[in-house]
């Protein structure tokens, strides 16, 4: 499987019919993805793949847009998530109960952060897992304390974005240094239409509200519907009815109604309460991580093979 079967070329004059083209694959139910899947990987046959493929080209435009702020080509980045994802379509196991845009999520974001990360030349300001993680998450932080890309960080900021991440200002300012120069980049003119210069962040729209721009999202709350299940389902009778009571419920009950119901105290509810929500919450974090490491363990494998 290559990219040639792909629908078209991602190329930077072409992405709003790429767009238009990638939204128009159906989107496949659980079982049918698994019989698809299944195909692949025991006949190798090959339209199977491309539907697996094509049917999650727009979760790949989906990811890939949530790295157009670093300044590089967004056809680029669709591609790379592309590769991403073909290779999650061939390294996807369906009897692990999980649907592929949940395991292909991690390919497509590995594939994608690999090419930026070559793009910036990491090299020049350190590749240790400190300097990865704050280049990926700077922006966020930002976003979060409502610090706008303005270009240089005044002292407060730069101690507020300091305190957050755990890092040392210094760092802090000269990340956000190089961050911004390349987020001018999005407003380089690309071409002109009539009197008026194109800039490239206008060529960046795409319809986003149809039902399918949330597919992802569905997947992945899905998912995590079904692992709390699980959980819960480990916690014993009065575990499980006062964790559903008190945090499941859109109208809680209280801590003495549970604790006249089973004939103990309101602090001893509360405890129960405490203890059933932190194996559960264990439970999913174990679970998810699980996921994760089985995603890096193929790309591992992968990146040993092609080496």
């Amino acid at each position: 499987m290559t990219a040639t079967n792909l629908p078209t070329t991602v190329t930077e004059n072409g992405l709003a019919r790429y767009f238009k083209e990638a939204w128009s694959y159906p989107v496949l139910g659980a079982q049918e993805e698994r019989t698809l899947a299944e195909k692949w990987r025991d006949e190798g046959d090959v339209d199977a793949a491309h539907a697996l493929v094509t049917s999650h080209l727009r979760l790949v435009v989906k990811i890939a847009m949530g790295y157009r702020g670093y300044g590089l080509p967004v056809a680029d980045l669709v591609s790379e998530g592309n590769i991403g994802l073909m290779k999650a379509v061939k390294k996807f196991e369906p009897e692990r109960g999980f649907r592929l845009s949940t395991y292909a999520m991690w390919w497509i974001k590995a594939a994608i952060t690999e090419y930026v990360l070559r793009s910036w030349s990491l090299v020049k300001m350190g590749t240790v897992a400190a300097q990865k993680k704050l280049f990926f998450s700077l922006r966020r932080h930002k976003q979060r304390l409502g610090i706008h890309d303005n270009g240089e960080l005044n002292p407060d900021q730069a101690k507020r974005l300091s305190d957050e991440l755990d890092v040392n200002q210094k760092d802090i300012v000269n990340m956000n240094r190089r961050l911004s120069s390349k987020d001018l980049s999005l407003n380089a003119p690309v071409g002109q239409d009539g009197d008026s210069t194109v800039e490239f962040q206008d060529q960046l729209e795409y319809e986003g509200a149809s039902p399918e721009d949330n597919f992802a999202d569905g997947e992945e709350k899905g998912l995590r519907h079904e692992l709390l299940q699980e959980a819960i389902a480990d916690l014993d009778e009065r575990e499980r009815h006062i964790f559903t009571e008190r945090r499941l419920k859109d109208d809680p009950i209280t801590l003495e109604e549970l604790g006249q119901h089973y004939g103990i105290s309101r602090e001893r509810v509360r405890q129960l309460e405490a203890r059933a929500f932190d194996k559960v919450q264990k439970a999913m974090t174990g679970a998810m991580a699980k996921l994760e490491e089985a995603a890096e363990d193929a790309l591992l494998e992968d990146a040993a093979f092609a080496g």
